[in-house]
């Protein structure tokens, strides 16, 4: 058994990823499946490492204000939902019903 997977870059260069899932001998399948699992993640680790590092390296230097506080949401949006709490004080806004 062998775990797929292909990355088409930006420039529309596909890569492709290959691990082999064996269990060694006569061992357990799943634990095959694990290692190669783990072996999968390594490999894309590694093939992602350097963009990650570039877009993070790029939005750095293109808004250093808004890269500091990690929030990728628009700050208008956030202050104006302020004001929708739940109020744990006073009783339910809802009406009792009536009795039938």
């Amino acid at each position: 058994m062998e775990l797929l997977g292909e990355y088409v870059g930006q420039e529309g260069k596909p890569q492709k990823l290959r691990v082999s899932c064996e269990a060694p001998g006569d061992g357990d399948p799943l634990q095959g499946l694990l290692s190669g699992v783990a072996q999968m993640k390594e490999l894309v680790t590694e093939l992602f490492g350097p963009l990650v590092q570039a877009e993070v390296q790029h939005r750095v230097a293109a808004a250093p204000d808004e890269a500091l506080d990690g929030d990728d949401e628009d700050d208008a949006e956030d202050e104006n939902n302020i004001d929708n709490r739940t109020n744990f004080d006073g009783p339910s806004a809802k009406r009792p019903k009536p009795p039938s």
